[in-house]
């Protein structure tokens, strides 16, 4: 065994610079200002041949861990950044980047339309809703819900009739196999902002179609024509004094 001293045996000395070093840290780390959590601005993402390469053949695998990551990035450390601090711009880079590795995916899509539209500001949600429609033109048969989507977002929260009409109207002209209901917001919002004879020529078009096939549906549609038709726009009644707005199908 060791010969051990004694804690006597310690000079007093020693034992005053210890006490004092300590009590040095101590009001030191008084007097440090708290850490503070500082959020970091979302980086241009690499160029869409550095995201092939980077992929190793497996496009969809890096396009879903980069979502995660641009999901991810509103919550850092210490902090939760509102979206409305977020870079719009870049932020559609991501998703143009994402859409680029797996072009049948539907969540970019998907958070463009339901998730960073959100935000209660009208220039980043016109920015969200004209990135869906772009995207939308390139594939309108499998895209046109979000559009859809993004149509009645133009209406309901941003008031803006001219924009949900524009987006609607593109369903309408771009995606035939959407569904009917889809197809037919156009007309809808027409009449809800007063156009009745656009309504009215668009709704006789479509019937004159004839893809329309379930039986509900025409003849909900036909009876809308011939109320539209015979609106009065002085009283908001038709003839038979009924009001010109019965309830549709919701979309």
């Amino acid at each position: 065994m060791r010969d051990e001293r004694p804690l006597a045996a310690v000079p007093r000395t020693v034992f005053a610079v210890l006490i004092a070093a300590l009590g040095l840290q101590i009001a030191v780390q008084f007097t440090q200002p708290k850490p503070v959590a500082r959020a970091e601005a979302l980086e241009a993402p690499p160029a869409s041949e550095v995201f092939r390469v980077a992929s190793l053949g497996e496009p969809v695998a890096l396009a879903q861990l980069t979502t995660l990551y641009l999901q991810a990035f509103d919550n850092q450390p210490g902090i939760s950044i509102p979206f409305s601090q977020l870079d719009y711009a870049r932020v559609i880079r991501w998703l143009e980047r994402i859409i680029g590795l797996d072009p049948s995916g539907q969540y970019p899509l998907m958070l463009a339309s339901q998730v960073y539209s959100q935000v209660p500001d009208p220039a980043r949600q016109r920015l969200m809703g004209d990135f869906v429609r772009d995207q939308f033109l390139l594939d309108p048969d499998v895209r046109w819900r979000w559009l859809a989507h993004v149509s009645i977002m133009a209406k309901h929260r941003m008031h803006d009739d001219a924009l949900a009409l524009r987006y609607a109207a593109d369903i309408t002209r771009h995606a035939p196999a959407a569904p009917s209901w889809a197809r037919q917001m156009q007309i809808f919002i027409l009449e809800d902002i007063g156009e009745l004879e656009s309504a009215t020529i668009m709704l006789g078009g479509l019937l004159a179609e004839g893809r329309i096939t379930d039986e509900h549906e025409l003849r909900f549609l036909t009876n809308r024509l011939e109320e539209m038709k015979n609106v009065d726009n002085q009283t908001g009644m038709t003839k038979n004094g009924r009001p010109t707005r019965p309830k549709k199908p919701e979309f």
